[in-house]
C-alpha cells in the first residue's frame, strides 16, 4: 500500500515457519542476491471449463506485493521469507527449498512430498 509515496512492507515479526535449504538452493541464493525479500506466493486461476488451477512460486518481492498479512518463515541464517496467507494455511511448519528447472529457467521451489503438494494445491 502506498504511504506517502513509499510502500508499506511489513510482515509478522514472529516466525511461523522454519525453512531449510538443500545444497542447490543455498548455491542458487548465493549466486542470485537481491535487495528485496523473497516471497512465497499462491495464485489461483480459473480456466474456461471452470477448473481451478493453483500455482505456487518462490520469487523476489515486487512492488505490487502487500506482505502486511503474510506469514513469516525464517531460514537458519536468519533470512526471512514472506508467505502468502493462502499458502501458509496449507504448508507444514517446516519445509525445504530446492532448485528446479534447467539452464536460465532454474528457480527456487518448495521441496514437498506428494501428500504435502496435494494439501497445498488441492485442499
Amino acid at each position: 500500500m502506498p504511504d506517502g509515496g513509499n510502500l508499506v512492507r511489513s510482515m509478522s515479526t514472529s516466525s511461523d515457519f522454519e525453512i531449510e535449504l538443500d545444497t542447490a538452493a543455498s548455491a542458487w541464493l548465493d549466486s542470485h542476491p537481491g535487495d528485496e525479500p523473497r516471497v512465497i506466493v499462491y495464485q489461483v486461476h480459473r480456466c474456461c471449463g471452470g477448473a481451478r488451477i493453483c500455482d505456487v512460486q518462490v520469487r523476489q518481492q515486487s512492488r505490487r506485493d502487500d506482505i502486511s498479512t503474510y506469514a513469516t518463515a525464517v531460514m537458519k541464517d536468519g533470512t526471512r521469507i514472506a508467505i502468502d496467507p493462502r499458502a501458509a494455511a496449507r504448508l507444514p511448519s517446516r519445509f525445504r527449498l530446492t532448485v528446479r528447472g534447467l539452464g536460465p529457467l532454474k528457480h527456487l521451489d518448495l521441496d514437498l512430498n506428494g501428500e504435502q503438494w496435494g494439501v497445498l494445491l488441492y485442499d
